[in-house]
């Protein structure tokens, strides 16, 4: 539990970050790793997760803001951290004063950073092969890689792309989109550029197509143990680093019939023990969660959730003659005896992807990193 007033937390094992790194750059060997720790460690906490995941073999790191970066400089880490998206104009200061390493894929952006930069800043060229985002089409690509080799104040480090469905690795586009990064390769090396990082692969990337690991590969999903889909990573050896847990606030009886929460749309079906657990959709738990089943764990036991979920509170369905008091753990993702609750389960019950449910943790659930 936390020092705070309110029983709920998240807990971040920090050992399961550095066992994922490494099984990552096992994995992906000689590629470097890159940890993608932007929205704060997808909500794990990115400065205590980028210092494990360096420990862990890590030698990059990469965020999507530039204040995201700072943050990390502001800590004491050294490593480089990339940016994944052209920073704006006016930020470009923060950038070179901080050490970051900018993605550029527009003629204004490497004009701006070469105005910025005081001595030779590295920076990496985006080339867009159908993702669709941000990036240089690969016909413009070369050209913008050319304008960063030709400024003084810059030096062309990296050339990469970004992978739409590597998650589903059925689907040729990955291929399509490899395809088409070796032909602007071709052309950067036609135009005498030879940048000292290449790189295209994600987590899925990673994992599933050793073709895409190149000389990097960023891992975001993985760092964190869960699988980037069900048909990519389940085998690897991941471990989930983040449990969410509360404690029971308080225990009422509740008779057969009686209905509970807001709209009242759920009925007790016989007598039972209802729990309530201090912590709700402000923190994460998606009100649509108790109208597609979730379960907790209370007492090492799946208990369903019982009427709808409120901005502040659950109401469990411990059933009958249970014994639960208040103080009692709760777990809402995460492990309890043998039994276990995962975000890959909330995202299927939910139709969305584990990446939401962890980033979707709101930010008054305090984090409890272990194994610091």
């Amino acid at each position: 539990m936390t020092d705070g007033w309110r029983p709920a937390w998240a807990e971040v094992d920090l050992d399961a970050i550095r066992h994922n790194a490494g099984v990552l750059r096992e994995l992906t060997a000689p590629a470097a790793l890159c940890a993608v720790v932007k929205a704060d460690g997808y909500g794990h906490g990115a400065v205590p997760v980028a210092r494990a995941a360096l420990d862990g073999g890590a030698t990059w790191l990469a965020v999507a803001l530039v204040e995201e970066g700072v943050a990390l400089r502001a800590a004491g880490i050294d490593a480089p951290v990339l940016l994944l998206s052209e920073p704006p104009v006016d930020a470009l200061g923060e950038v070179v004063a901080h050490r970051l390493v900018p993605t550029l894929y527009t003629a204004k952006g490497v004009e701006a950073a070469a105005g910025a930069a005081g001595a030779t800043l590295p920076v990496h060229v985006k080339v867009d092969t159908g993702m669709h985002r941000v990036g240089a089409t690969p016909d413009d690509a070369v050209a913008v890689a050319r304008a960063v080799a030709d400024a003084p104040s810059l030096e062309l480090q990296g050339f990469w792309t970004h992978l739409a469905v590597a998650d589903e690795p059925d689907d040729p586009y990955t291929t399509e989109q490899l395809e088409r990064f070796e032909d602007a390769r071709r052309r950067l090396a036609g135009a005498g550029l030879d940048p000292e990082l290449v790189h295209a692969a994600n987590s899925a990337g990673a994992i599933a197509h050793p073709a895409a690991r190149y000389d990097l590969v960023r891992c975001g999903i993985a760092l964190y143990g869960e699988a980037p889909s069900p048909a990519v990573g389940a085998a690897i050896g991941l471990r989930p680093a983040l449990s969410l847990k509360a404690g029971v606030s308080f225990v009422k009886p509740l008779a057969a019939g009686e209905r509970v929460s807001y709209g009242l749309r759920w009925r007790a079906d016989r007598d039972t023990v209802l729990a309530t657990v201090p912590i709700g959709y402000a923190d994460g738990v998606t009100r649509r969660l108790s109208a597609v089943g979730g379960e907790v764990l209370v007492g090492g036991r799946r208990c369903p959730i019982a009427g709808t979920v409120t901005m502040d509170q659950i109401t469990v369905d411990c059933g009958p003659g249970a014994t639960v008091a208040p103080g009692d753990e709760v777990v809402l993702i995460g492990r309890q005896g043998e039994e276990e609750v995962t975000a890959a389960e909330w995202a299927a019950r939910l139709d969305t992807i584990s990446y939401e449910v962890l980033c979707g943790i709101g930010s008054r659930v305090p984090r409890v990193h272990r194994n610091l």
